[in-house]
């Protein structure tokens, strides 16, 4: 079975790119939500990796799999394990390549997408920055309110707020693993800690 997996961050963002180069015989699995959830927690990427029969995977770009470079290389090497071979369409190479009548890794495409992986990543972290920066403009501004000084968010409200981190923390996963898998701060996993 062939498949193309699809990843939007919000509901009004178009596919017609990521369908550019679909072909006929692939099923579609399509998440919307931000390339920091992992991968194996998307509703869509659970249901792709536990599928039997899978046998290769189209996506259109590698930060489509995830914007953390540990979480993509997790996945890529779920794909290598179960013999699925994965194609980035916008750089036109397969993660699996045949040789002698079996399936050996590329070893071009694992530094590819590697490289690419942690420019996802930077990306991500960029687009963080320049939020902060732009936060502390409008705070300087007046213009920026933020929570009312001294309220606090309740144990329920900081718990629904970071199911990832509650998540990684009950695995046993530390505190700077979770921080990393999550996309949060360390700081932030503390906090959700103390309230478990």
């Amino acid at each position: 079975m062939k498949a193309r997996y699809i990843r939007i961050s919000t509901p009004d963002q178009k596919l017609e790119r990521q369908l550019a180069k679909k072909h006929k015989d692939e099923k579609l699995f399509i998440d919307v939500c931000s390339g920091s959830v992992p991968f194996n927690e998307r509703p869509k990427g659970k249901e792709l990796i536990s599928l039997t029969g899978l046998t290769y995977v189209s996506v259109h770009s590698i930060d489509r799999l995830g914007r953390n470079l540990l979480d993509i290389l997790t996945t890529l090497a779920h794909f290598d394990d179960n013999g699925i071979i994965l194609k980035v369409d916008n750089l036109g190479i397969e993660s699996l390549t045949p040789d002698k009548g079996k399936l050996k890794p590329n070893q071009a495409f694992k530094m590819i997408v590697t490289v690419m992986g942690q420019v996802a990543q930077m990306e991500r972290e960029t687009l963080l920055e320049r939020q902060r920066e732009g936060i502390e403009i409008a705070k300087a501004k007046g213009k920026y309110k933020g929570r009312v000084r001294g309220s606090k968010e309740s144990k329920e409200e900081i718990l629904s707020k970071y199911p990832n981190v509650v998540k990684r923390l009950r695995e046993g996963q530390s505190l700077r693993n979770t921080a990393k898998l999550c996309d949060v701060s360390k700081g932030t996993v503390l906090k959700v800690k103390n309230f478990l």
